[in-house]
């Protein structure tokens, strides 16, 4: 498996950057298609609406988020082993909008994407 990079989306794309993939539900304020510079817009391993919405990036429910994001993605599998295969490829970012790079459901995504099965 290649290397999962998690990075935001406001951030300028760099050569190492792999098969950008955006995991959010909602396009990011501000930013264009051309400048996005995307492979992929994932909205499937994205968390659901109401996930997102309860969630609210509030640090102190980033453990509950965590383990209710984590049941979500068992109903994507298809979609996550799409990606396990692209990332025995080549590496891969996942594109998030957040402001907090510690609070933040890309890197969920990553550790569930990453597990040794």
């Amino acid at each position: 498996m290649k290397p999962i990079f998690i990075k935001r989306i406001y951030d300028k794309p760099s050569d190492n950057d792999g098969y950008r993939v955006l995991v959010d539900r909602i396009w990011p304020r501000g930013v264009t298609k051309l400048r996005a510079n995307l492979d992929e817009w994932n909205k499937e391993v994205a968390p659901s609406t109401a996930l997102r919405k309860w969630f609210d990036h509030k640090a102190d429910r980033f453990e509950e988020f965590s383990l209710r994001y984590q049941e979500e993605l068992l109903l994507k599998e298809e979609e996550l082993n799409r990606l396990r295969i692209i990332s025995k490829l080549e590496s891969i970012s996942l594109l998030y909008g957040a402001k907090n790079p510690k609070v933040n459901h890309a890197i969920v995504l990553k550790n569930v994407l990453t597990k040794k099965y």
